[in-house]
């Protein structure tokens, strides 16, 4: 299923990522949010308040959509999206997990409304590189990664099926730009082809 072109089936599995990393966030304390996550850099802090953020950035492209407005997800562009991650990583985990709730809770609101009115301006951009349509599929992919980016025992293993048939096809779709040199793009290819074992040693730029 192409979740980018069908938002309801893409939101209704949000709302259900949603719970999960909720049920995962709740057991946090204060000592747990410090600690660092799987991401080069970043306290599970950091990553709660990214996920926080990055479901306002949704709602807001997509309110902008209701109300004819072609918005980007963050006003002030990356440095936005850096400032407030920065700002909100050394909170405590009360307050972290109380943010992401409220955020989630905001975002699933924006949806029902955006789906009540029939998915008006699904075209409109907002400076990415796909439409306010395919709002609920990208953030469903933010979920389920930084959910496995916690380290807090949520695997690659736990992805809906729904999920991953949708989102292996898109990552396979842009390794080769990924692949950083020229035998990292042919070890690749023959693995991919069935002609050989995937190097350990190959590389990926960051997703």
């Amino acid at each position: 299923m192409n979740l980018d072109a069908n938002p309801q089936r893409a939101s209704e599995l949000c709302q259900e990522a949603h719970t999960r990393l909720l049920r995962s966030a709740d057991k946090l304390t204060d000592s747990d949010v410090r600690a660092a996550s799987l991401l080069p850099g970043w306290t599970v802090g950091h990553v709660l308040t990214h996920v926080a953020r990055n479901a306002d950035s949704h709602a807001r492209r997509i309110t902008g959509a209701l109300d004819g407005l072609d918005l980007p997800k963050y006003l002030g562009g990356s440095k936005q999206r850096e400032e407030e991650i920065k700002a909100g990583a050394g909170r405590s985990a009360d307050e972290l997990v109380a943010d992401l709730e409220a955020s989630e809770s905001r975002l699933e609101e924006v949806f029902d409304r955006y789906a009540a009115a029939g998915w008006p301006n699904g075209h409109f951009l907002g400076g990415s590189d796909y439409g306010v349509w395919a709002c609920p599929a990208h953030r469903l992919r933010e979920i389920e990664m930084h959910h496995v980016d916690l380290g807090l025992g949520y695997t690659p293993a736990d992805w809906p099926e729904e999920y991953v048939a949708w989102d292996l096809q898109n990552l396979l779709a842009g390794a080769a730009d990924r692949l950083v040199s020229s035998g990292d793009r042919r070890a690749f290819m023959a693995w991919l082809s069935g002609r050989g074992p995937l190097d350990p040693e190959t590389e990926l730029a960051p997703w």
